[in-house]
């Protein structure tokens, strides 16, 4: 370990929550993993008669009306889908952790979010146009402002330390994690929650994304549309969800007995500083945000056992990312594997999910398969693990989200 990561005290994740189209416990998300099964189905529940794209990754298993549901049906109603996949994903990871009870204004909340309260403004905004002003609902800034999330968060919790949203769009959720440990670090919170939530599965998101050709055409076959580096890969496909976890200091931790999954070895962010929505071609941002990573984790690239890519399944990313992966790595780097050939682009949940899914991958030591990669584009010189789990040894892992705008963020997990 080098100098950069010696000093730091380390921060240990000691509880996780999920909400995803694979399911809304970690086991239901691992399952879907290693099996390599896509979660991509037609939205039905949407008049999309008229769109080109008329597929999704919908949140599955939500429990809003059970006796052990975190978030009732009558609070749901109050609540946007993105705050409400948010707030029962926070609640889960916090009871997992054991519900540690930090004193007053020694908590932190940070969320990653791309868009807000997307379906609300969607649907008032429809009531604006075919009856008239009076038919908007008073709540709609409430619902739909992009902290929504981490206020309900903040209020079920009472916890009043600081509630922040960041908005880096696709690297909202590994930036929130990132800002989390740092706070902890800086001895500014004793325990924190961070991750990313989203829902943007409206018929007007849809028709953008669709315009934008950043989505697959596949309607006619979805479970196949999502496929990361593959070389018939012809865009992403929306998904929706939440991922959040519970971080403190290994010390504290251990003093109250807490189960720690794994340590935040190393994180950074970088911008490309070029495109709204295109990469480098060079991958030189992605270049700089794992590398940053690994000298904070004090790690050399050959001691990295597997990466959770970025790979969104669109020609132009995942180009890049190999690229940028290759020159870090080499020909012969680790294993590669892609959570969104299963689950979809969750946008500013993604990132929160895949680092939740790196550290399963690391605790299970083996990487799950990349759903529908089946013949890996002429060029690209990465080992994407296909068919089936590979079996890897434990140790860190690293994990990728690179957002519109140019936003690059890459953190390193490793073993407690």
């Amino acid at each position: 370990m080098t100098a950069a990561a010696s000093h730091r005290t380390p921060v240990v994740i000691t509880g996780i929550g999920v909400v995803t189209p694979a399911g809304c416990t970690p086991e239901a998300l691992w399952a879907a993993l290693r099996a390599g099964r896509s979660t991509a189905a037609p939205l039905d529940h949407l008049d999309l008669s008229r769109h080109r794209v008329r597929i999704g990754c919908r949140v599955s298993g939500l429990d809003t009306q059970g006796p052990d549901a975190l978030v009732s049906a009558k609070d749901a109603r109050r609540m946007d889908p993105f705050a409400l996949y948010g707030t029962t994903a926070a609640l889960a990871a916090h009871r997992d952790a054991g519900a540690p009870v930090p004193e007053p204004g020694r908590t932190a909340i940070v969320v990653g979010n791309a868009v807000g309260g997307r379906a609300t403004s969607d649907r008032e905004s429809a009531h604006y146009s075919e009856v008239g002003p009076h038919r908007v609902n008073p709540l709609m800034p409430l619902l739909t402002m992009p902290n929504a999330a981490a206020a309900q968060i903040a209020m079920r919790l009472g916890w009043t330390g600081p509630a922040t949203t960041i908005a880096t769009t696709c690297a909202s959720g590994v930036d929130a994690i990132g800002h989390a440990t740092a706070l902890l670090e800086s001895g500014r919170a004793d325990v924190a929650i961070a991750g990313g939530c989203e829902s943007t599965l409206t018929p007007v998101t849809l028709a953008a994304f669709g315009n934008l050709n950043a989505v697959s055409g596949r309607n006619e076959d979805p479970a196949r549309a999502s496929r990361p580096f593959d070389r018939d890969r012809d865009g992403f496909v929306m998904g929706e969800g939440a991922g959040f976890v519970v971080l403190e200091r290994l010390d504290d931790a251990l003093a109250r007995g807490a189960r720690t999954y794994a340590r935040i070895a190393g994180y950074a962010a970088t911008s490309d500083a070029y495109h709204l929505s295109m990469p480098l071609a060079d991958g030189a941002g992605a270049v700089s945000a794992m590398t940053g990573a690994l000298t904070a984790a004090g790690l050399a690239p050959d001691e990295i056992t597997h990466i959770n890519a970025h790979g969104t399944s669109t020609p132009h990313n995942d180009r890049a990312e190999a690229t940028a992966l290759a020159k870090v790595f080499g020909s012969d780097g680790p294993p590669v594997t892609a959570s969104k050939g299963v689950i979809g682009h969750l946008i500013g949940a993604a990132g929160a999910v895949e680092i939740i899914a790196a550290v399963q991958a690391m605790r299970a030591r083996e990487v799950p398969p990349t759903a529908n990669h089946e013949h890996l584009e002429p060029g690209m010189e990465i080992d994407v693990v296909h068919t089936s789990p590979r079996p890897v040894a434990l140790g860190p892992a690293l994990s990728n989200s690179f957002g519109f705008g140019g936003h690059n963020a890459s953190m390193v997990v490793a073993p407690v």
